[in-house]
């Protein structure tokens, strides 16, 4: 069994807690193990947070997030001027920013530390997607476990 959804969203900063908790309360009824859910939420979070501070002039974002089988696959999508090339290839690690306490600059990071694959797609003039996966544990009452 799959279970699949997606958002169109405002660009504004109320958009990042409604998806994360969209993406925890299905993973709460589907049984995914608390800490897999947590790691997850936070990367959704991270990558909802990025466009919306960094998707210029658009207006929305969308997230689809899939769960099948084993494996939960999230994208985050938005249409605005894209991602320096390098950023993308090499998210800054927290201790090279402005000092440890940076409350931004993060978030490219958290996504690759929180999650097993991560792929950043980018479209100059046309946005970015970040796709990720993780493979899922269960806790032993769950309903969709993987069989």
């Amino acid at each position: 069994m799959s279970i699949w959804w997606s958002l169109h969203l405002r660009r504004e900063a109320a958009s990042v807690p409604l998806a994360r908790k969209l993406l925890l309360g299905t993973m709460e009824t589907a049984g995914v193990d608390p800490d897999i859910s947590f790691d997850l939420s936070v990367a959704l979070s991270e990558a909802c947070a990025n466009a919306v501070e960094h998707a210029g002039s658009a207006t929305g974002y969308s997230v689809t997030a899939e769960i099948d089988g084993d494996r939960c696959r999230i994208e985050v999508a938005d249409s605005g001027p894209g991602f320096s090339r390098d950023r993308i290839r090499r998210p800054a690690r927290p201790t090279t920013l402005r000092g440890q306490h940076a409350e931004h600059g993060r978030g490219l990071f958290l996504i690759e530390a929180l999650v097993d694959h991560v792929q950043f797609h980018d479209r100059p003039g046309h946005g970015t997607i970040v796709a990720f996966d993780k493979v899922l544990k269960w806790r032993e009452d769950a309903l969709l476990q993987a069989s």
